[in-house]
């Protein structure tokens, strides 16, 4: 059944409700802390997978509905959310009266989409990653986050900067650990092979509509082995193929750039170059190295920043040192030495007969960067204040993925490009303009 017109009439809802235009927030408690208009009114898409990992903090909340491709996942959701009315298509959730945010845990493909359309809903935003497949999509978002910059709240879902370690590795690379920063590197070893588009096979489900699935997707015969996969792993059956997804690069090379991104305060880069296994025009590439150039700013001259993956390495510095033994992991180099880094650990390797670390002044307690505490409520406090910044927003974000994005781009066309940040384009290959966005099926708009 299609559940869009579910109503959903009662007591708390009605209170929750009440007075409220779509896109406003009623921050005035009626009857103290708890009182329904002194909490956010939520949008949930995707009540499965990485939504799941939503419904504590959001259990603090109204979440006044839910939407979902797949109507089995209702049941159990409205256990936990019992007054949400129930939406299949995100386009129609959106419209719901009185929502003041929503959270988007849907395929790859669509997240720009859903989270341009909730910004012009003037909707705080929380995105699981990636932001974007395309470096259009990317700067589409940005350019619309910048409109609505410090009136909405916006955080991109790479929850693991919330770890100490990332803000340690900053506080050490910054302070001069490793001397003048000169190169950064991150990388990723999972291998996920697969040769095309899986053929028609079978039909949906009953109440799972796969042309919502598909969205702005151009058309892909059903086939099961795209859902084959368990609650937040389930990803991995298809953001390799193009057309749902960037591959490693919008999975877990978001959350370990973001290692990098974190310490080298970085816009977008102006040259890239990339290199990896022959291309397959349904296939994201498993091996491949991109390499970005970004120019000196305050606090440090210009540097290159590198991504690996699929079982390709960066240099180690010493030969004693393994980082095939780092799944996912990160490298500084400086003048006096190397940084290594997971999201948990670090270590620091001075080199040269200077790097006595006489130079390195250890902060103390007192002025170490301040914890993140909890990611998704860092958002939920900014969406009731906007002033306050979030760890990931939507600038940070858009520019980390561009870049990454672009990585892809330079791969495609085989040669290092230049690149505009100002436009999004390249001066000197306009061939690589074609790989900058995709063609979207009928009817399917950012600008909704």
């Amino acid at each position: 059944m299609n559940t869009d017109s579910k109503p959903a009439f009662s007591r708390r809802r009605f209170v929750a409700s009440a007075g409220l235009v779509a896109g406003t927030m009623i921050t005035r408690p009626l009857f103290g802390a708890d009182a329904p208009s002194n909490k956010l009114n939520i949008l949930l898409i995707g009540v499965w997978g990485r939504g799941l990992a939503h419904y504590d903090a959001l259990s603090e909340e109204n979440v006044v509905a839910l939407c979902d491709v797949n109507e089995k996942r209702f049941p159990d959701a409205l256990k936990r959310f019992p007054n949400a009315t129930t939406y299949v298509d995100w386009r129609k959730a959106l419209d719901h009266k009185g929502l003041d945010a929503v959270v988007i845990c849907t395929t790859d493909h669509t997240h720009a989409f859903i989270a341009s359309w909730a910004l012009s809903r003037n909707l705080h935003v929380y995105c699981e990653k990636p932001l974007a497949i395309t470096v259009n999509e990317a700067r589409a978002v940005r350019a619309k986050w910048e409109e609505k910059k410090g009136k909405l709240a916006t955080q991109v879902g790479m929850q693991r900067h919330a770890q100490a370690n990332f803000r340690r590795v900053r506080e050490l690379i910054h302070d001069g650990v490793i001397g003048d920063l000169q190169a950064a590197y991150a990388w990723g070893n999972r291998q996920i092979r697969r040769s095309g588009y899986l053929p028609a096979e079978g039909t949906p489900p009953e109440g799972f509509n796969y042309d919502l699935w598909l969205g702005p997707a151009p058309y892909r015969p059903y086939n099961p082995g795209y859902f084959k996969g368990g609650a937040g792993a389930n990803c991995l059956e298809w953001n390799m193929f193009w057309d749902f997804g960037a591959g490693q690069i919008g999975d877990m090379g978001s959350h370990t750039m973001d290692i990098v991104w974190n310490v080298v305060d970085a816009k977008l880069p102006t040259s890239v170059s990339a290199k990896g296994e022959a291309f397959n025009s349904d296939v994201t590439p498993v091996e491949c190295e991109s390499h970005f150039e970004h120019p000196a700013n305050d606090w440090r001259g210009p540097i290159t920043v590198s991504w690996y993956q699929g079982g390709v390495m960066p240099r180690a510095p010493k030969p004693m040192i393994d980082l095939t033994k780092i799944g996912h992991g990160a490298m500084f180099k400086g003048s006096k030495g190397f940084l290594i880094s997971d999201f948990d650990t670090r270590m620091v390797l001075p080199f040269g007969d200077d790097a006595d670390l006489t130079y390195y002044k250890p902060r103390t307690k007192e002025t170490l960067i301040p914890p993140v505490g909890h990611f998704q409520k860092e958002w939920l406090a900014a969406c009731r204040e906007p002033s306050k910044k979030t760890s990931c927003d939507f600038g940070y974000s858009a520019d980390m993925i561009e870049q990454m994005l672009l990585g892809l781009v330079a791969y495609r066309v085989g040669k290092k490009i230049q690149y505009d940040p100002k436009t999004g384009k390249s001066p000197d290959t306009p061939e690589a303009d074609t790989f900058m966005g995709k063609q979207y099926r009928d009817g399917w708009t950012m600008d909704g």
